[in-house]
């Protein structure tokens, strides 16, 4: 597991921050990321400040092998994720020959005019490769190790579909989970026995409490099925009577 890719999530928005949205594209990547294979590390959430957002882009990017950003590239005056991250890798930016083509050839198919607004969605790094977005063609980019895409839920879903196949992932995280009826301090001493034997595998306690009965699931997480399996026997053998 230690050798997998790792990866932050960086959510850009005042309105995720305010509470007028609820934000969905982080949920959706990282169960992306663990079929990949890609271990997500940190996820953070930041206002539209556009030294805030260089300065979190850029040391994210020396920390993990990428990172995944969502929220502010589209054509208004507060979408200024684009131009920040250009910036954290001092590269420069404006309007790209490539991305205007597709966005002209979007716009003449609708029918509709390529606005100076709507050109703002063709500002591109120098250095940049465009994600695709097959749903309103407006396209994102990687630069460096960092995939700045749309917050829009389908547009976001849209382009990491677009991107993921490109990307080296290692063995896919697996996962299997078992409901114990028992207090989580009393299952926490043969947990413990069972995640030092293992220590290929994660254990995860999680308790709830359901008619005034404690109990907790106990997921347990690792990328080789056959040792996954050995840990989650393992654990139906101790909790027999109380699983």
């Amino acid at each position: 597991m230690t050798d997998a890719p790792t990866a932050a999530i960086l959510i850009i928005g005042d309105e995720i921050l305010s509470g007028r949205t609820r934000d969905a594209n982080m949920h959706y990547l990282a169960g992306q990321l663990t079929e990949k294979g890609i271990k997500l590390c940190e996820v953070r959430v930041i206002m539209d400040e556009h030294e805030r957002i260089k300065d979190t882009v850029a040391k994210l990017s020396k920390t993990y092998t990428h990172v995944f950003t969502s929220g502010g590239i589209g054509p208004t005056h507060d979408d200024i994720t684009a131009d920040a991250v250009a910036a954290a890798f001092d590269d420069p930016i404006d309007i790209r020959d490539d991305a205007r083509e597709i966005l002209k050839a979007h716009y003449e198919k609708s029918g509709s005019e390529l606005t100076a607004a709507r050109l703002r969605m063709a500002r591109i790094p120098d250095s940049a490769s465009l994600i695709e977005n097959p749903v309103s063609s407006a396209p994102g980019f990687t630069l460096g190790n960092v995939h700045v895409m749309a917050g829009v839920p389908s547009v976001f879903q849209a382009m990491v579909a677009s991107l993921l196949p490109q990307l080296t992932g290692s063995a896919p995280m697996l996962s299997e989970s078992l409901r114990i009826i028992l207090p989580e301090s009393e299952i926490a001493e043969p947990l413990g026995v069972i995640a030092a034997k293992y220590p290929e595998l994660s254990f995860g306690s999680y308790p709830f409490i359901t008619n005034g009965v404690f109990g907790a699931n106990i997921v347990v997480r690792g990328t080789d099925p056959v040792m996954l399996a050995k840990g989650v026997s393992d654990l139906r053998e101790i909790f027999a009577d109380s699983a």
